[in-house]
């Protein structure tokens, strides 16, 4: 009965599911979709303190937390109720360049190879874990938002900066893809 939810949903019904949701969120309530933003109102309700940044009314904004439950609610069930019986599907030329490097571990959505407690103590998972995550948020609040906010919430809304955005962060993945990425496997 449950099947069709173990296998992954086919763009063509998911990225409608979600572009709904842009519309959806502003007609019931006038709220803009994105992820980022929870991370501050996180702060904001923990360590209040007179800190310029997190002085706000972020009970407003106590939507987005549950908003950002629901996805971390929703992942725990599918990876542990409702796994995909089948394995991952990765493209044979990426499998091929990965594993020139060593990546050869595809059981999961991550390679174990690069991610794991034992790469998090070499330079090649210092480069890859704590560098690449002080980046994507550094990134993330640089830009006034996330991929999510930017790509679904502010092309829909017709924003030029989220479209500006939305093209730096393709050429960053691109350039971090096919130059730095390969020099950092190979630590």
């Amino acid at each position: 009965m449950l099947d069709w939810l173990r296998h992954p949903w086919p763009w063509y019904v998911s990225g409608p599911l979600i572009g709904l949701m842009v519309p959806m969120l502003l007609l019931l309530g006038n709220k803009s979709f994105g992820v980022s933003s929870s991370l501050r109102h996180i702060c904001a309700i923990c360590f209040p303190s007179k800190i310029p940044f997190f002085q706000y009314q972020w009970k407003k904004e106590a939507w987005n937390l549950f908003f950002v439950a629901g996805i971390t609610g929703g992942a725990f069930l599918a990876a542990h109720f409702l796994p995909d019986p089948g394995p991952v599907h990765v493209n044979p030329k990426l499998v091929h360049e990965l594993s020139q490097f060593g990546v050869i571990n595809f059981n999961n959505l991550m390679p174990a190879d690069l991610f794991n407690w034992n790469s998090l103590l070499t330079v090649r998972g210092i480069i890859m874990i704590v560098v690449g995550g002080f980046l994507v948020g550094f990134g993330t609040r640089y830009a006034g938002g996330c991929t999510s906010g930017h790509s679904i919430m502010g092309i829909s809304n017709l924003q030029m900066s989220s479209v500006i955005a939305t093209i730096c962060f393709m050429i960053g993945g691109l350039i971090m893809t096919n130059f730095i990425l390969p020099y950092i496997l190979q630590l």
